[in-house]
């Protein structure tokens, strides 16, 4: 069966690229939407520039540091052992994967749901291999861990969203002089998320243009880059125009202006964490193929990412936003709860910590449960009235839905493309 790859090699790879492009325009229209929503929902950015700021940094953070995520994607969900024999069927089944993710995340998008673009693909996967191959393929010790991180990952980010939101209120607008706090204290709010950002650059993004730094050497960088976006900050608030003897009311509105320049370093940090995370779930299975294809059927522990892997990802995502993107940037940005600036700064670099954290540790967390999480938590800061629970019922039930909805197209695509080619 393996002349199969050999006969079909070419056509096979260009059907899987033409998939995994699908998928990665899928998770430009749904994800990276999310990452974008708070900043666009609580007007610091208007839809255009969020398009423009997540082409440039969704396409460094897939193309820079996306090849980390990819291994957990592509090796750890189901055995290889068990495609030893007929590796046609692991190319089939990522092939049916990619196909069956993309179009649940097209549906979505255009509902307006925010789905985890990682369940969609985690549950394709697991769809075709427990059901075309074997159960015991599947590793369900790694399922469970998945499924896990799925509580474990909102609960973080909202309790950090909460926590940095409490703490803005208490340094700045529960104040006599909330102006002059906030000039005080949000250089360094700035440069934490500089801290963020940068670490999560250095650590895993510069090692795959060959550059290398020990823990150490990474967090003195992310210390000194941190300081510079302080400073910037600081000499960037210092020039907004602001009337100081202003009423309270007038004086809040002159805050959210500065937490609105913090936004947008915010949007730029979470789109490159995003690109960084989740272009893995459209080039993961991607790399499979073509590595098994060009193998002629070997099956190895570790394949090599072709060089137009990562590209043709990024430009998915890219294209995927700024043609579909709108409908999940208004249910994040507007429908859960009312963000202003300074709430959804909260909610954005708490998002983009708890992405940090997980990338660090290799976890296929889901950014979208993550920035649900944390605007949940930004709401939950107000008390639960200011939260739309019809919107987040049936976001949670989309969520539920998404692993069923890919495991089942999968299985379909898998059987199909089985009989097609054999």
């Amino acid at each position: 069966m393996v002349d199969v790859l050999v006969t079909n090699g070419p056509m096979l790879i260009g059907i899987a690229a033409a998939f995994g492009f699908l998928m990665a325009w899928g998770i430009g229209a749904n994800d990276v939407a999310n990452a974008m929503g708070t900043s666009v929902g609580s007007n610091a950015i208007t839809i255009k520039q969020a398009i423009i700021i997540a082409m440039i940094f969704e396409f460094s953070g897939a193309f820079l540091a996306g090849g980390e995520v990819t291994s957990t994607i592509r090796n750890g969900i189901i055995d290889a052992a068990y495609f030893t024999d007929v590796p046609e069927y692991l190319v089939f089944g990522m092939i049916g994967s990619l196909l069956a993710a993309g179009i649940w995340l097209v549906v979505a998008s255009a509902l307006g749901w925010p789905v985890s673009t990682t369940h969609s693909i985690i549950g394709a996967i697991i769809g075709f291999a427990a059901v075309g191959v074997s159960v015991d393929s599947v590793e369900w010790g790694k399922v469970v861990g998945i499924v896990g991180s799925w509580v474990v990952t909102p609960a973080i980010s909202g309790f950090i969203a909460y926590t940095i939101f409490q703490s803005v209120q208490k340094l700045i607008f529960n104040t006599d002089d909330p102006l002059g706090n906030a000039k005080r204290y949000v250089p360094f709010y700035m440069a934490l998320a500089g801290f963020v950002m940068s670490l999560v650059t250095i650590t895993k993004g510069l090692k795959h243009v060959g550059l290398h730094f020990s823990t150490l050497e990474a967090y003195l960088l992310a210390g000194v880059i941190a300081f510079a976006v302080g400073v910037f900050g600081k000499v960037a608030i210092s020039r907004l125009k602001m009337s100081e003897k202003a009423d309270r009311q007038t004086q809040f509105g002159n805050v959210e202006k500065v937490f609105a320049i913090l936004m947008v370093v915010t949007a730029c940090c979470m789109a490159f964490a995003h690109g960084s995370n989740d272009v893995a779930n459209a080039i993961g299975p991607l790399a499979a193929v073509v590595s098994v294809v060009e193998s002629g059927g070997v099956i190895g522990s570790k394949s090599v990412l072709a060089w137009w892997i990562l590209p043709l990802g990024a430009v998915g995502i890219v294209l995927g936003l700024a043609l579909f993107g709108k409908r999940v940037m208004q249910t994040i940005g507007k429908n859960i709860t009312h963000l202003t600036p300074s709430r959804g700064f909260a909610a954005e670099l708490a998002a983009a910590s708890t992405v940090v954290i997980a990338s660090g540790t290799g976890l296929p967390i889901s950014t979208t449960q993550t920035l649900v999480g944390a605007v949940l938590g930004v709401g939950m800061a107000r008390g639960i009235a200011a939260i739309n629970i019809g919107v987040v019922r049936n976001i949670v039930v989309s969520w539920v839905v998404t692993l069923p909805a890919g495991a089942g197209l999968s299985i379909i695509f898998f059987y199909i493309i089985k009989d097609i080619f054999s």
